[in-house]
């Protein structure tokens, strides 16, 4: 039978790569890539790096295709999503297809932990239920952004008898604020935090984390929120890409 590897690589730093990682990549003869098209790709050139670095003594295939584009002008962001993870379950089923022979082992390296918004294991989920490919997939965790945002600020996520809220910057805005108290953001392609400056947080936020251009700024959210937009817009428009991550944290009363 065929089998899959979903390997987290961790946050954006090579060494993040776990022992059970590296066996993991070991044991795969063959590699999706998916470019998203950016000019400079950093996310598929850390991949390669990763390969490169860590697999001995055999040889493997690296496979690049083009991701599908999701669209902004669907009916309702739930069912742009979903559009686009049927589109890519089509392209995932055609890898397995064609790249996979039977008894061989291919691998996704998902950037973080295959487990946090991401929809790799999803969709593979939908291939299996259309029932054309069959084969076995295996799990190695990574480390998250949300772990390496906290190790870069050195500051614990948890307070006592206090919960950790992970959202999207899309929910935040939503929720207007109400659940802010010691709340991890993801996600956020429009620096949602702004709408909260009036309130009494404090932000940790951090971008690349992990790479050599990694940014990290923190301190009282009124204080501090233009120079984060700053930051991230001029970032942006050098490189083409960001991936960010922050903290929202209420003062203990």
């Amino acid at each position: 039978m065929k089998k899959i590897l979903v390997i987290g690589i961790g946050a954006g730093n090579p060494e993040h790569i776990t022992i059970q990682a590296i066996k993991a990549l070991n044991r795969t003869q063959v590699f999706f890539m998916l470019d998203k098209g950016y000019a400079n790709d950093d996310l598929l050139a850390l991949r390669r790096e990763i390969c490169e670095r860590y697999i001995e003594g055999h040889d493997y295939r690296l496979v690049q295709v083009s991701d599908p584009r999701r669209k902004d002008d669907s009916p309702s962001y739930r069912s742009g999503v979903e559009h686009w993870h049927e589109q890519r379950a089509v392209l995932f089923e055609q890898l397995i297809a064609d790249e996979v022979k039977a008894g061989e082992t291919g691998g996704f390296l998902v950037w973080g932990d295959p487990a946090l918004y991401d929809g790799t294991l999803k969709i593979l989920d939908q291939v299996l239920a259309r029932g054309r490919e069959s084969f076995a997939y295996e799990v190695i965790p990574g480390i998250t952004s949300v772990q390496a945002l906290a190790a870069g600020h050195r500051i614990g996520l948890n307070r006592i008898g206090e919960p950790i809220h992970i959202t999207t910057g899309r929910e935040l805005a939503a929720e207007q604020g109400e659940y802010i108290s010691n709340s991890v953001v993801m996600l956020d392609a429009y620096c949602t935090f702004e709408r909260f400056v009036d309130q009494d947080l404090h932000i940790y936020w951090g971008a690349y984390l992990g790479t050599p251009d990694e940014m990290l700024i923190s301190g009282p959210l009124h204080e501090v929120s233009a120079q984060i937009r700053q930051a991230r817009e001029a970032a942006r428009a050098e490189k083409g890409w960001i991936m960010d991550t922050y903290l929202l944290r209420r003062a203990v009363r």
